[in-house]
């Protein structure tokens, strides 16, 4: 981040001062940050026969996140996102630039943004080292920047014919929680505060995708929802895929929503889980378990990876399960 000179300012706080106050004191410092938040650019220093893995994603107001959430599970969320895209690829996180748009400089608002996004930082030994501030509706880009070892980042393209797929965590919390939030469906106190604190503070599964390294054949985040995401994973590897709806991990308050309807939509194609979809080879199965003994959330296998290509979901009683669509996509119109 550095000071523009746009004029992009609050009458009572310059762009420089926002910049120094919330985020150049208060973020964690790397040794291997050489110039961080300040100048033009930052200057790293990346270890040898390692590979640099980037991200990139952009938050918008009434579309990502409500305008009146908190601000600072808005933070958290800014960069789980992104920490949930290095998880996929087995990279552990070292650096991310934030650009913030937003109407005005609210210094409360920035306080809570700031501390939810710089906490999760911390957790994962990350420094924010550089991104800009302008004026105009409320939008977040964060660009996180991690290191794996040289060819051992973790790709979509890998899964084979034979291959088991496994998912972390429980899906379909998110979408469950945005419902109730929006008033179009009734959950009971805890259940509520369960699923919106799925949807606005994600936990990514780092610990996990590190420890998948030599273990997984192919990875994806759940971001669009499972079915859209399986479904990019497939079209990577050229294969396809059939999944057992009845082993998808499902939270008590959305497996009733799902025995109550019969509506797999939620955990199927809602979105905003930011779990881990990975495939793993039968021969590794044994190195994935003692793995997962450490892992921070359970870890579920929920169908297997086939020749014949296309995503086919099973119900319990064996017929197929067909969705209307295959998962959230920004440039479709939405209801």
């Amino acid at each position: 981040m550095r000071h523009s000179g746009s004029g992009d300012r609050d009458a009572g706080l310059s762009e420089f001062e926002l910049i120094e106050r919330f985020f150049q004191k208060r973020t964690l410092h790397r040794d291997d940050v050489i110039v961080g938040i300040g100048d033009d650019g930052a200057v790293l220093r990346v270890p040898a026969g390692v590979d640099l893995v980037m991200a990139v994603d952009t938050l918008v107001s009434g579309v990502h996140f409500d305008g009146d959430a908190p601000a600072d599970a808005i933070g958290h969320k800014a960069l789980a996102v992104n920490l949930s895209d290095l998880a996929a690829m087995g990279a552990e996180p070292a650096w991310a630039t934030v650009a913030l748009t937003m109407p005005h400089a609210d210094t409360a608002w920035l306080d809570g943004f700031s501390s939810g996004l710089l906490n999760l930082a911390q957790r994962y030994g990350l420094e924010v080292i550089g991104g800009d501030t302008t004026r105009g509706p409320l939008t977040i880009s964060v660009q996180i920047c991690g290191t794996a070892p040289g060819g051992a980042a973790i790709r979509r393209r890998g899964a084979r014919p034979g291959d088991l797929i496994y998912v972390s965590g429980s899906l379909g919390d998110a979408g469950l929680g945005l419902q109730a939030r929006r008033g179009r469906i009734l959950l009971d106190p805890e259940s509520e505060r369960f699923c919106c604190e799925r949807l606005d503070r994600p936990q990514p599964r780092i610990k996990e995708g590190i420890a998948l390294r030599g273990i997984a054949s192919a990875a994806i985040d759940i971001s669009d929802g499972l079915a859209g995401d399986v479904a990019k994973l497939l079209k990577a590897s050229d294969v396809g895929a059939t999944l057992q709806l009845d082993q998808i991990p499902l939270s008590p308050a959305v497996r009733r929503h799902v025995d109550a309807s019969g509506d797999w939509h939620l955990p199927l194609a809602f979105g905003d889980d930011y779990e881990l979809c990975f495939t793993v080879p039968a021969q590794q199965r044994d190195r994935l378990d003692a793995a997962a003994a450490e892992f921070d959330s359970p870890i579920q296998c929920i169908g297997s990876i086939e020749h014949e290509t296309g995503l086919r979901c099973i119900r319990e009683d064996a017929s197929a399960y067909i969705l209307p669509r295959d998962g959230y996509d920004h440039f479709r119109e939405h209801s």
